[in-house]
């Protein structure tokens, strides 16, 4: 291998650390937008320059070597150094611009509960020369975006919680079992659970096993990893399925889906703000931070005052 170089190009670092938060050159292919061949030009560029080996690639996965491990968590701090730097730089500038990282779960376009077209319009009249970067995720990929600071502020519904990630509870999206005017169950009268779980039924890739034994179901016959695709399966009519009860409403409306068994199949979704832990004083995170709590205080005026 070739002596180490003087310095070491930042973007061989970015595809490094994405290779190994997806665990495979493939995987990364997607958020790097890169090909196989280009990521894996890359990589042996990157080992070339340091002088070793950062990574085992073959039929048995993808694994780090030791010194691969080591290098990883070196790569994180700088990059992450050097992101809080950019963010420290531009706030000099004093014309509040820069960019804003806004991550966020698919199928929130049209939910009231958390009214995001309003909010992002409200943050741009306050932050005009903002560039504002809208990501849609999966929960994981949100809470290591906010864990990596590739994002800076996220809303969605997290399975767990890490320790340098602060989370500020917003209020649960409700999910109703679905099916569509095309499956058995839509005419139905009365039904029953056997009748229900006997069919086939949609999850979703961030699903564990207990995840999918809590929402009524043994095992599944499809997968998805975002709503529109669940929404397409369910449409169908060879699936039933999950969907968030806003997302689902103009099908209902349309007479093209059906709940099924209310009483039954159902849960809500706790819907949280995550930011990671130190940056809630920046001015964006925090100025997002309060919209959306004084958007929860309104919603629950709202709701006091229709009762």
């Amino acid at each position: 291998m070739k002596a180490p170089g003087k310095h070491l190009n930042l973007r061989l670092l970015e595809v490094f650390t994405t290779v190994v938060r997806y665990q495979g050159y493939a995987r990364a292919q997607h958020e790097l937008n890169l090909t196989v061949s280009a990521i894996s030009n890359y990589m042996n560029e990157l080992e070339g320059r340091l002088g070793y080996v950062l990574c085992q690639r073959g039929r048995s996965g993808f694994a780090l070597t030791p010194k691969g491990e080591q290098f990883l968590q070196h790569s994180l701090r700088l990059l992450s150094e050097i992101a809080q730097f950019e963010r420290e730089s531009g706030a000099l500038k004093g014309d509040m611009g820069g960019n804003f990282r806004l991550g966020v779960l698919d199928a929130t376009a049209n939910d009231p509960d958390l009214a995001l077209p309003e909010l992002i319009g409200r943050f741009n009249e306050q932050f005009p020369a903002v560039h504002l970067n809208l990501l849609i995720r999966s929960p994981h990929d949100l809470l290591m975006g906010i864990q990596d600071n590739r994002l800076d502020l996220a809303v969605g519904a997290f399975p767990f919680r890490v320790s340098n990630v602060i989370e500020l509870a917003l209020y649960h999206e409700q999910h109703w079992l679905y099916c569509s005017d095309q499956h058995p169950l839509f005419g139905e009268g009365k039904l029953d659970l056997l009748q229900v779980t006997q069919h086939g039924f949609v999850t979703r890739s961030y699903w564990s096993p207990t995840d999918l034994g809590a929402k009524g179901f043994k095992h599944s016959t499809a997968t998805v990893d975002n709503m529109e695709a669940q929404l397409m399966l369910i449409l169908s009519g060879k699936y039933v399925g999950y969907l968030p009860e806003h997302y689902a409403h103009p099908w209902l409306e349309a007479g093209r889906l059906r709940v099924i068994m209310p009483n039954e199949f159902g849960y809500q979704a706790p819907f949280s703000a995550i930011f990671r832990r130190g940056r809630s004083q920046e001015p964006f995170i925090r100025t997002m931070r309060d919209m959306l709590k004084m958007k929860m205080l309104a919603r629950k005026r709202q709701r006091e005052t229709q009762r």
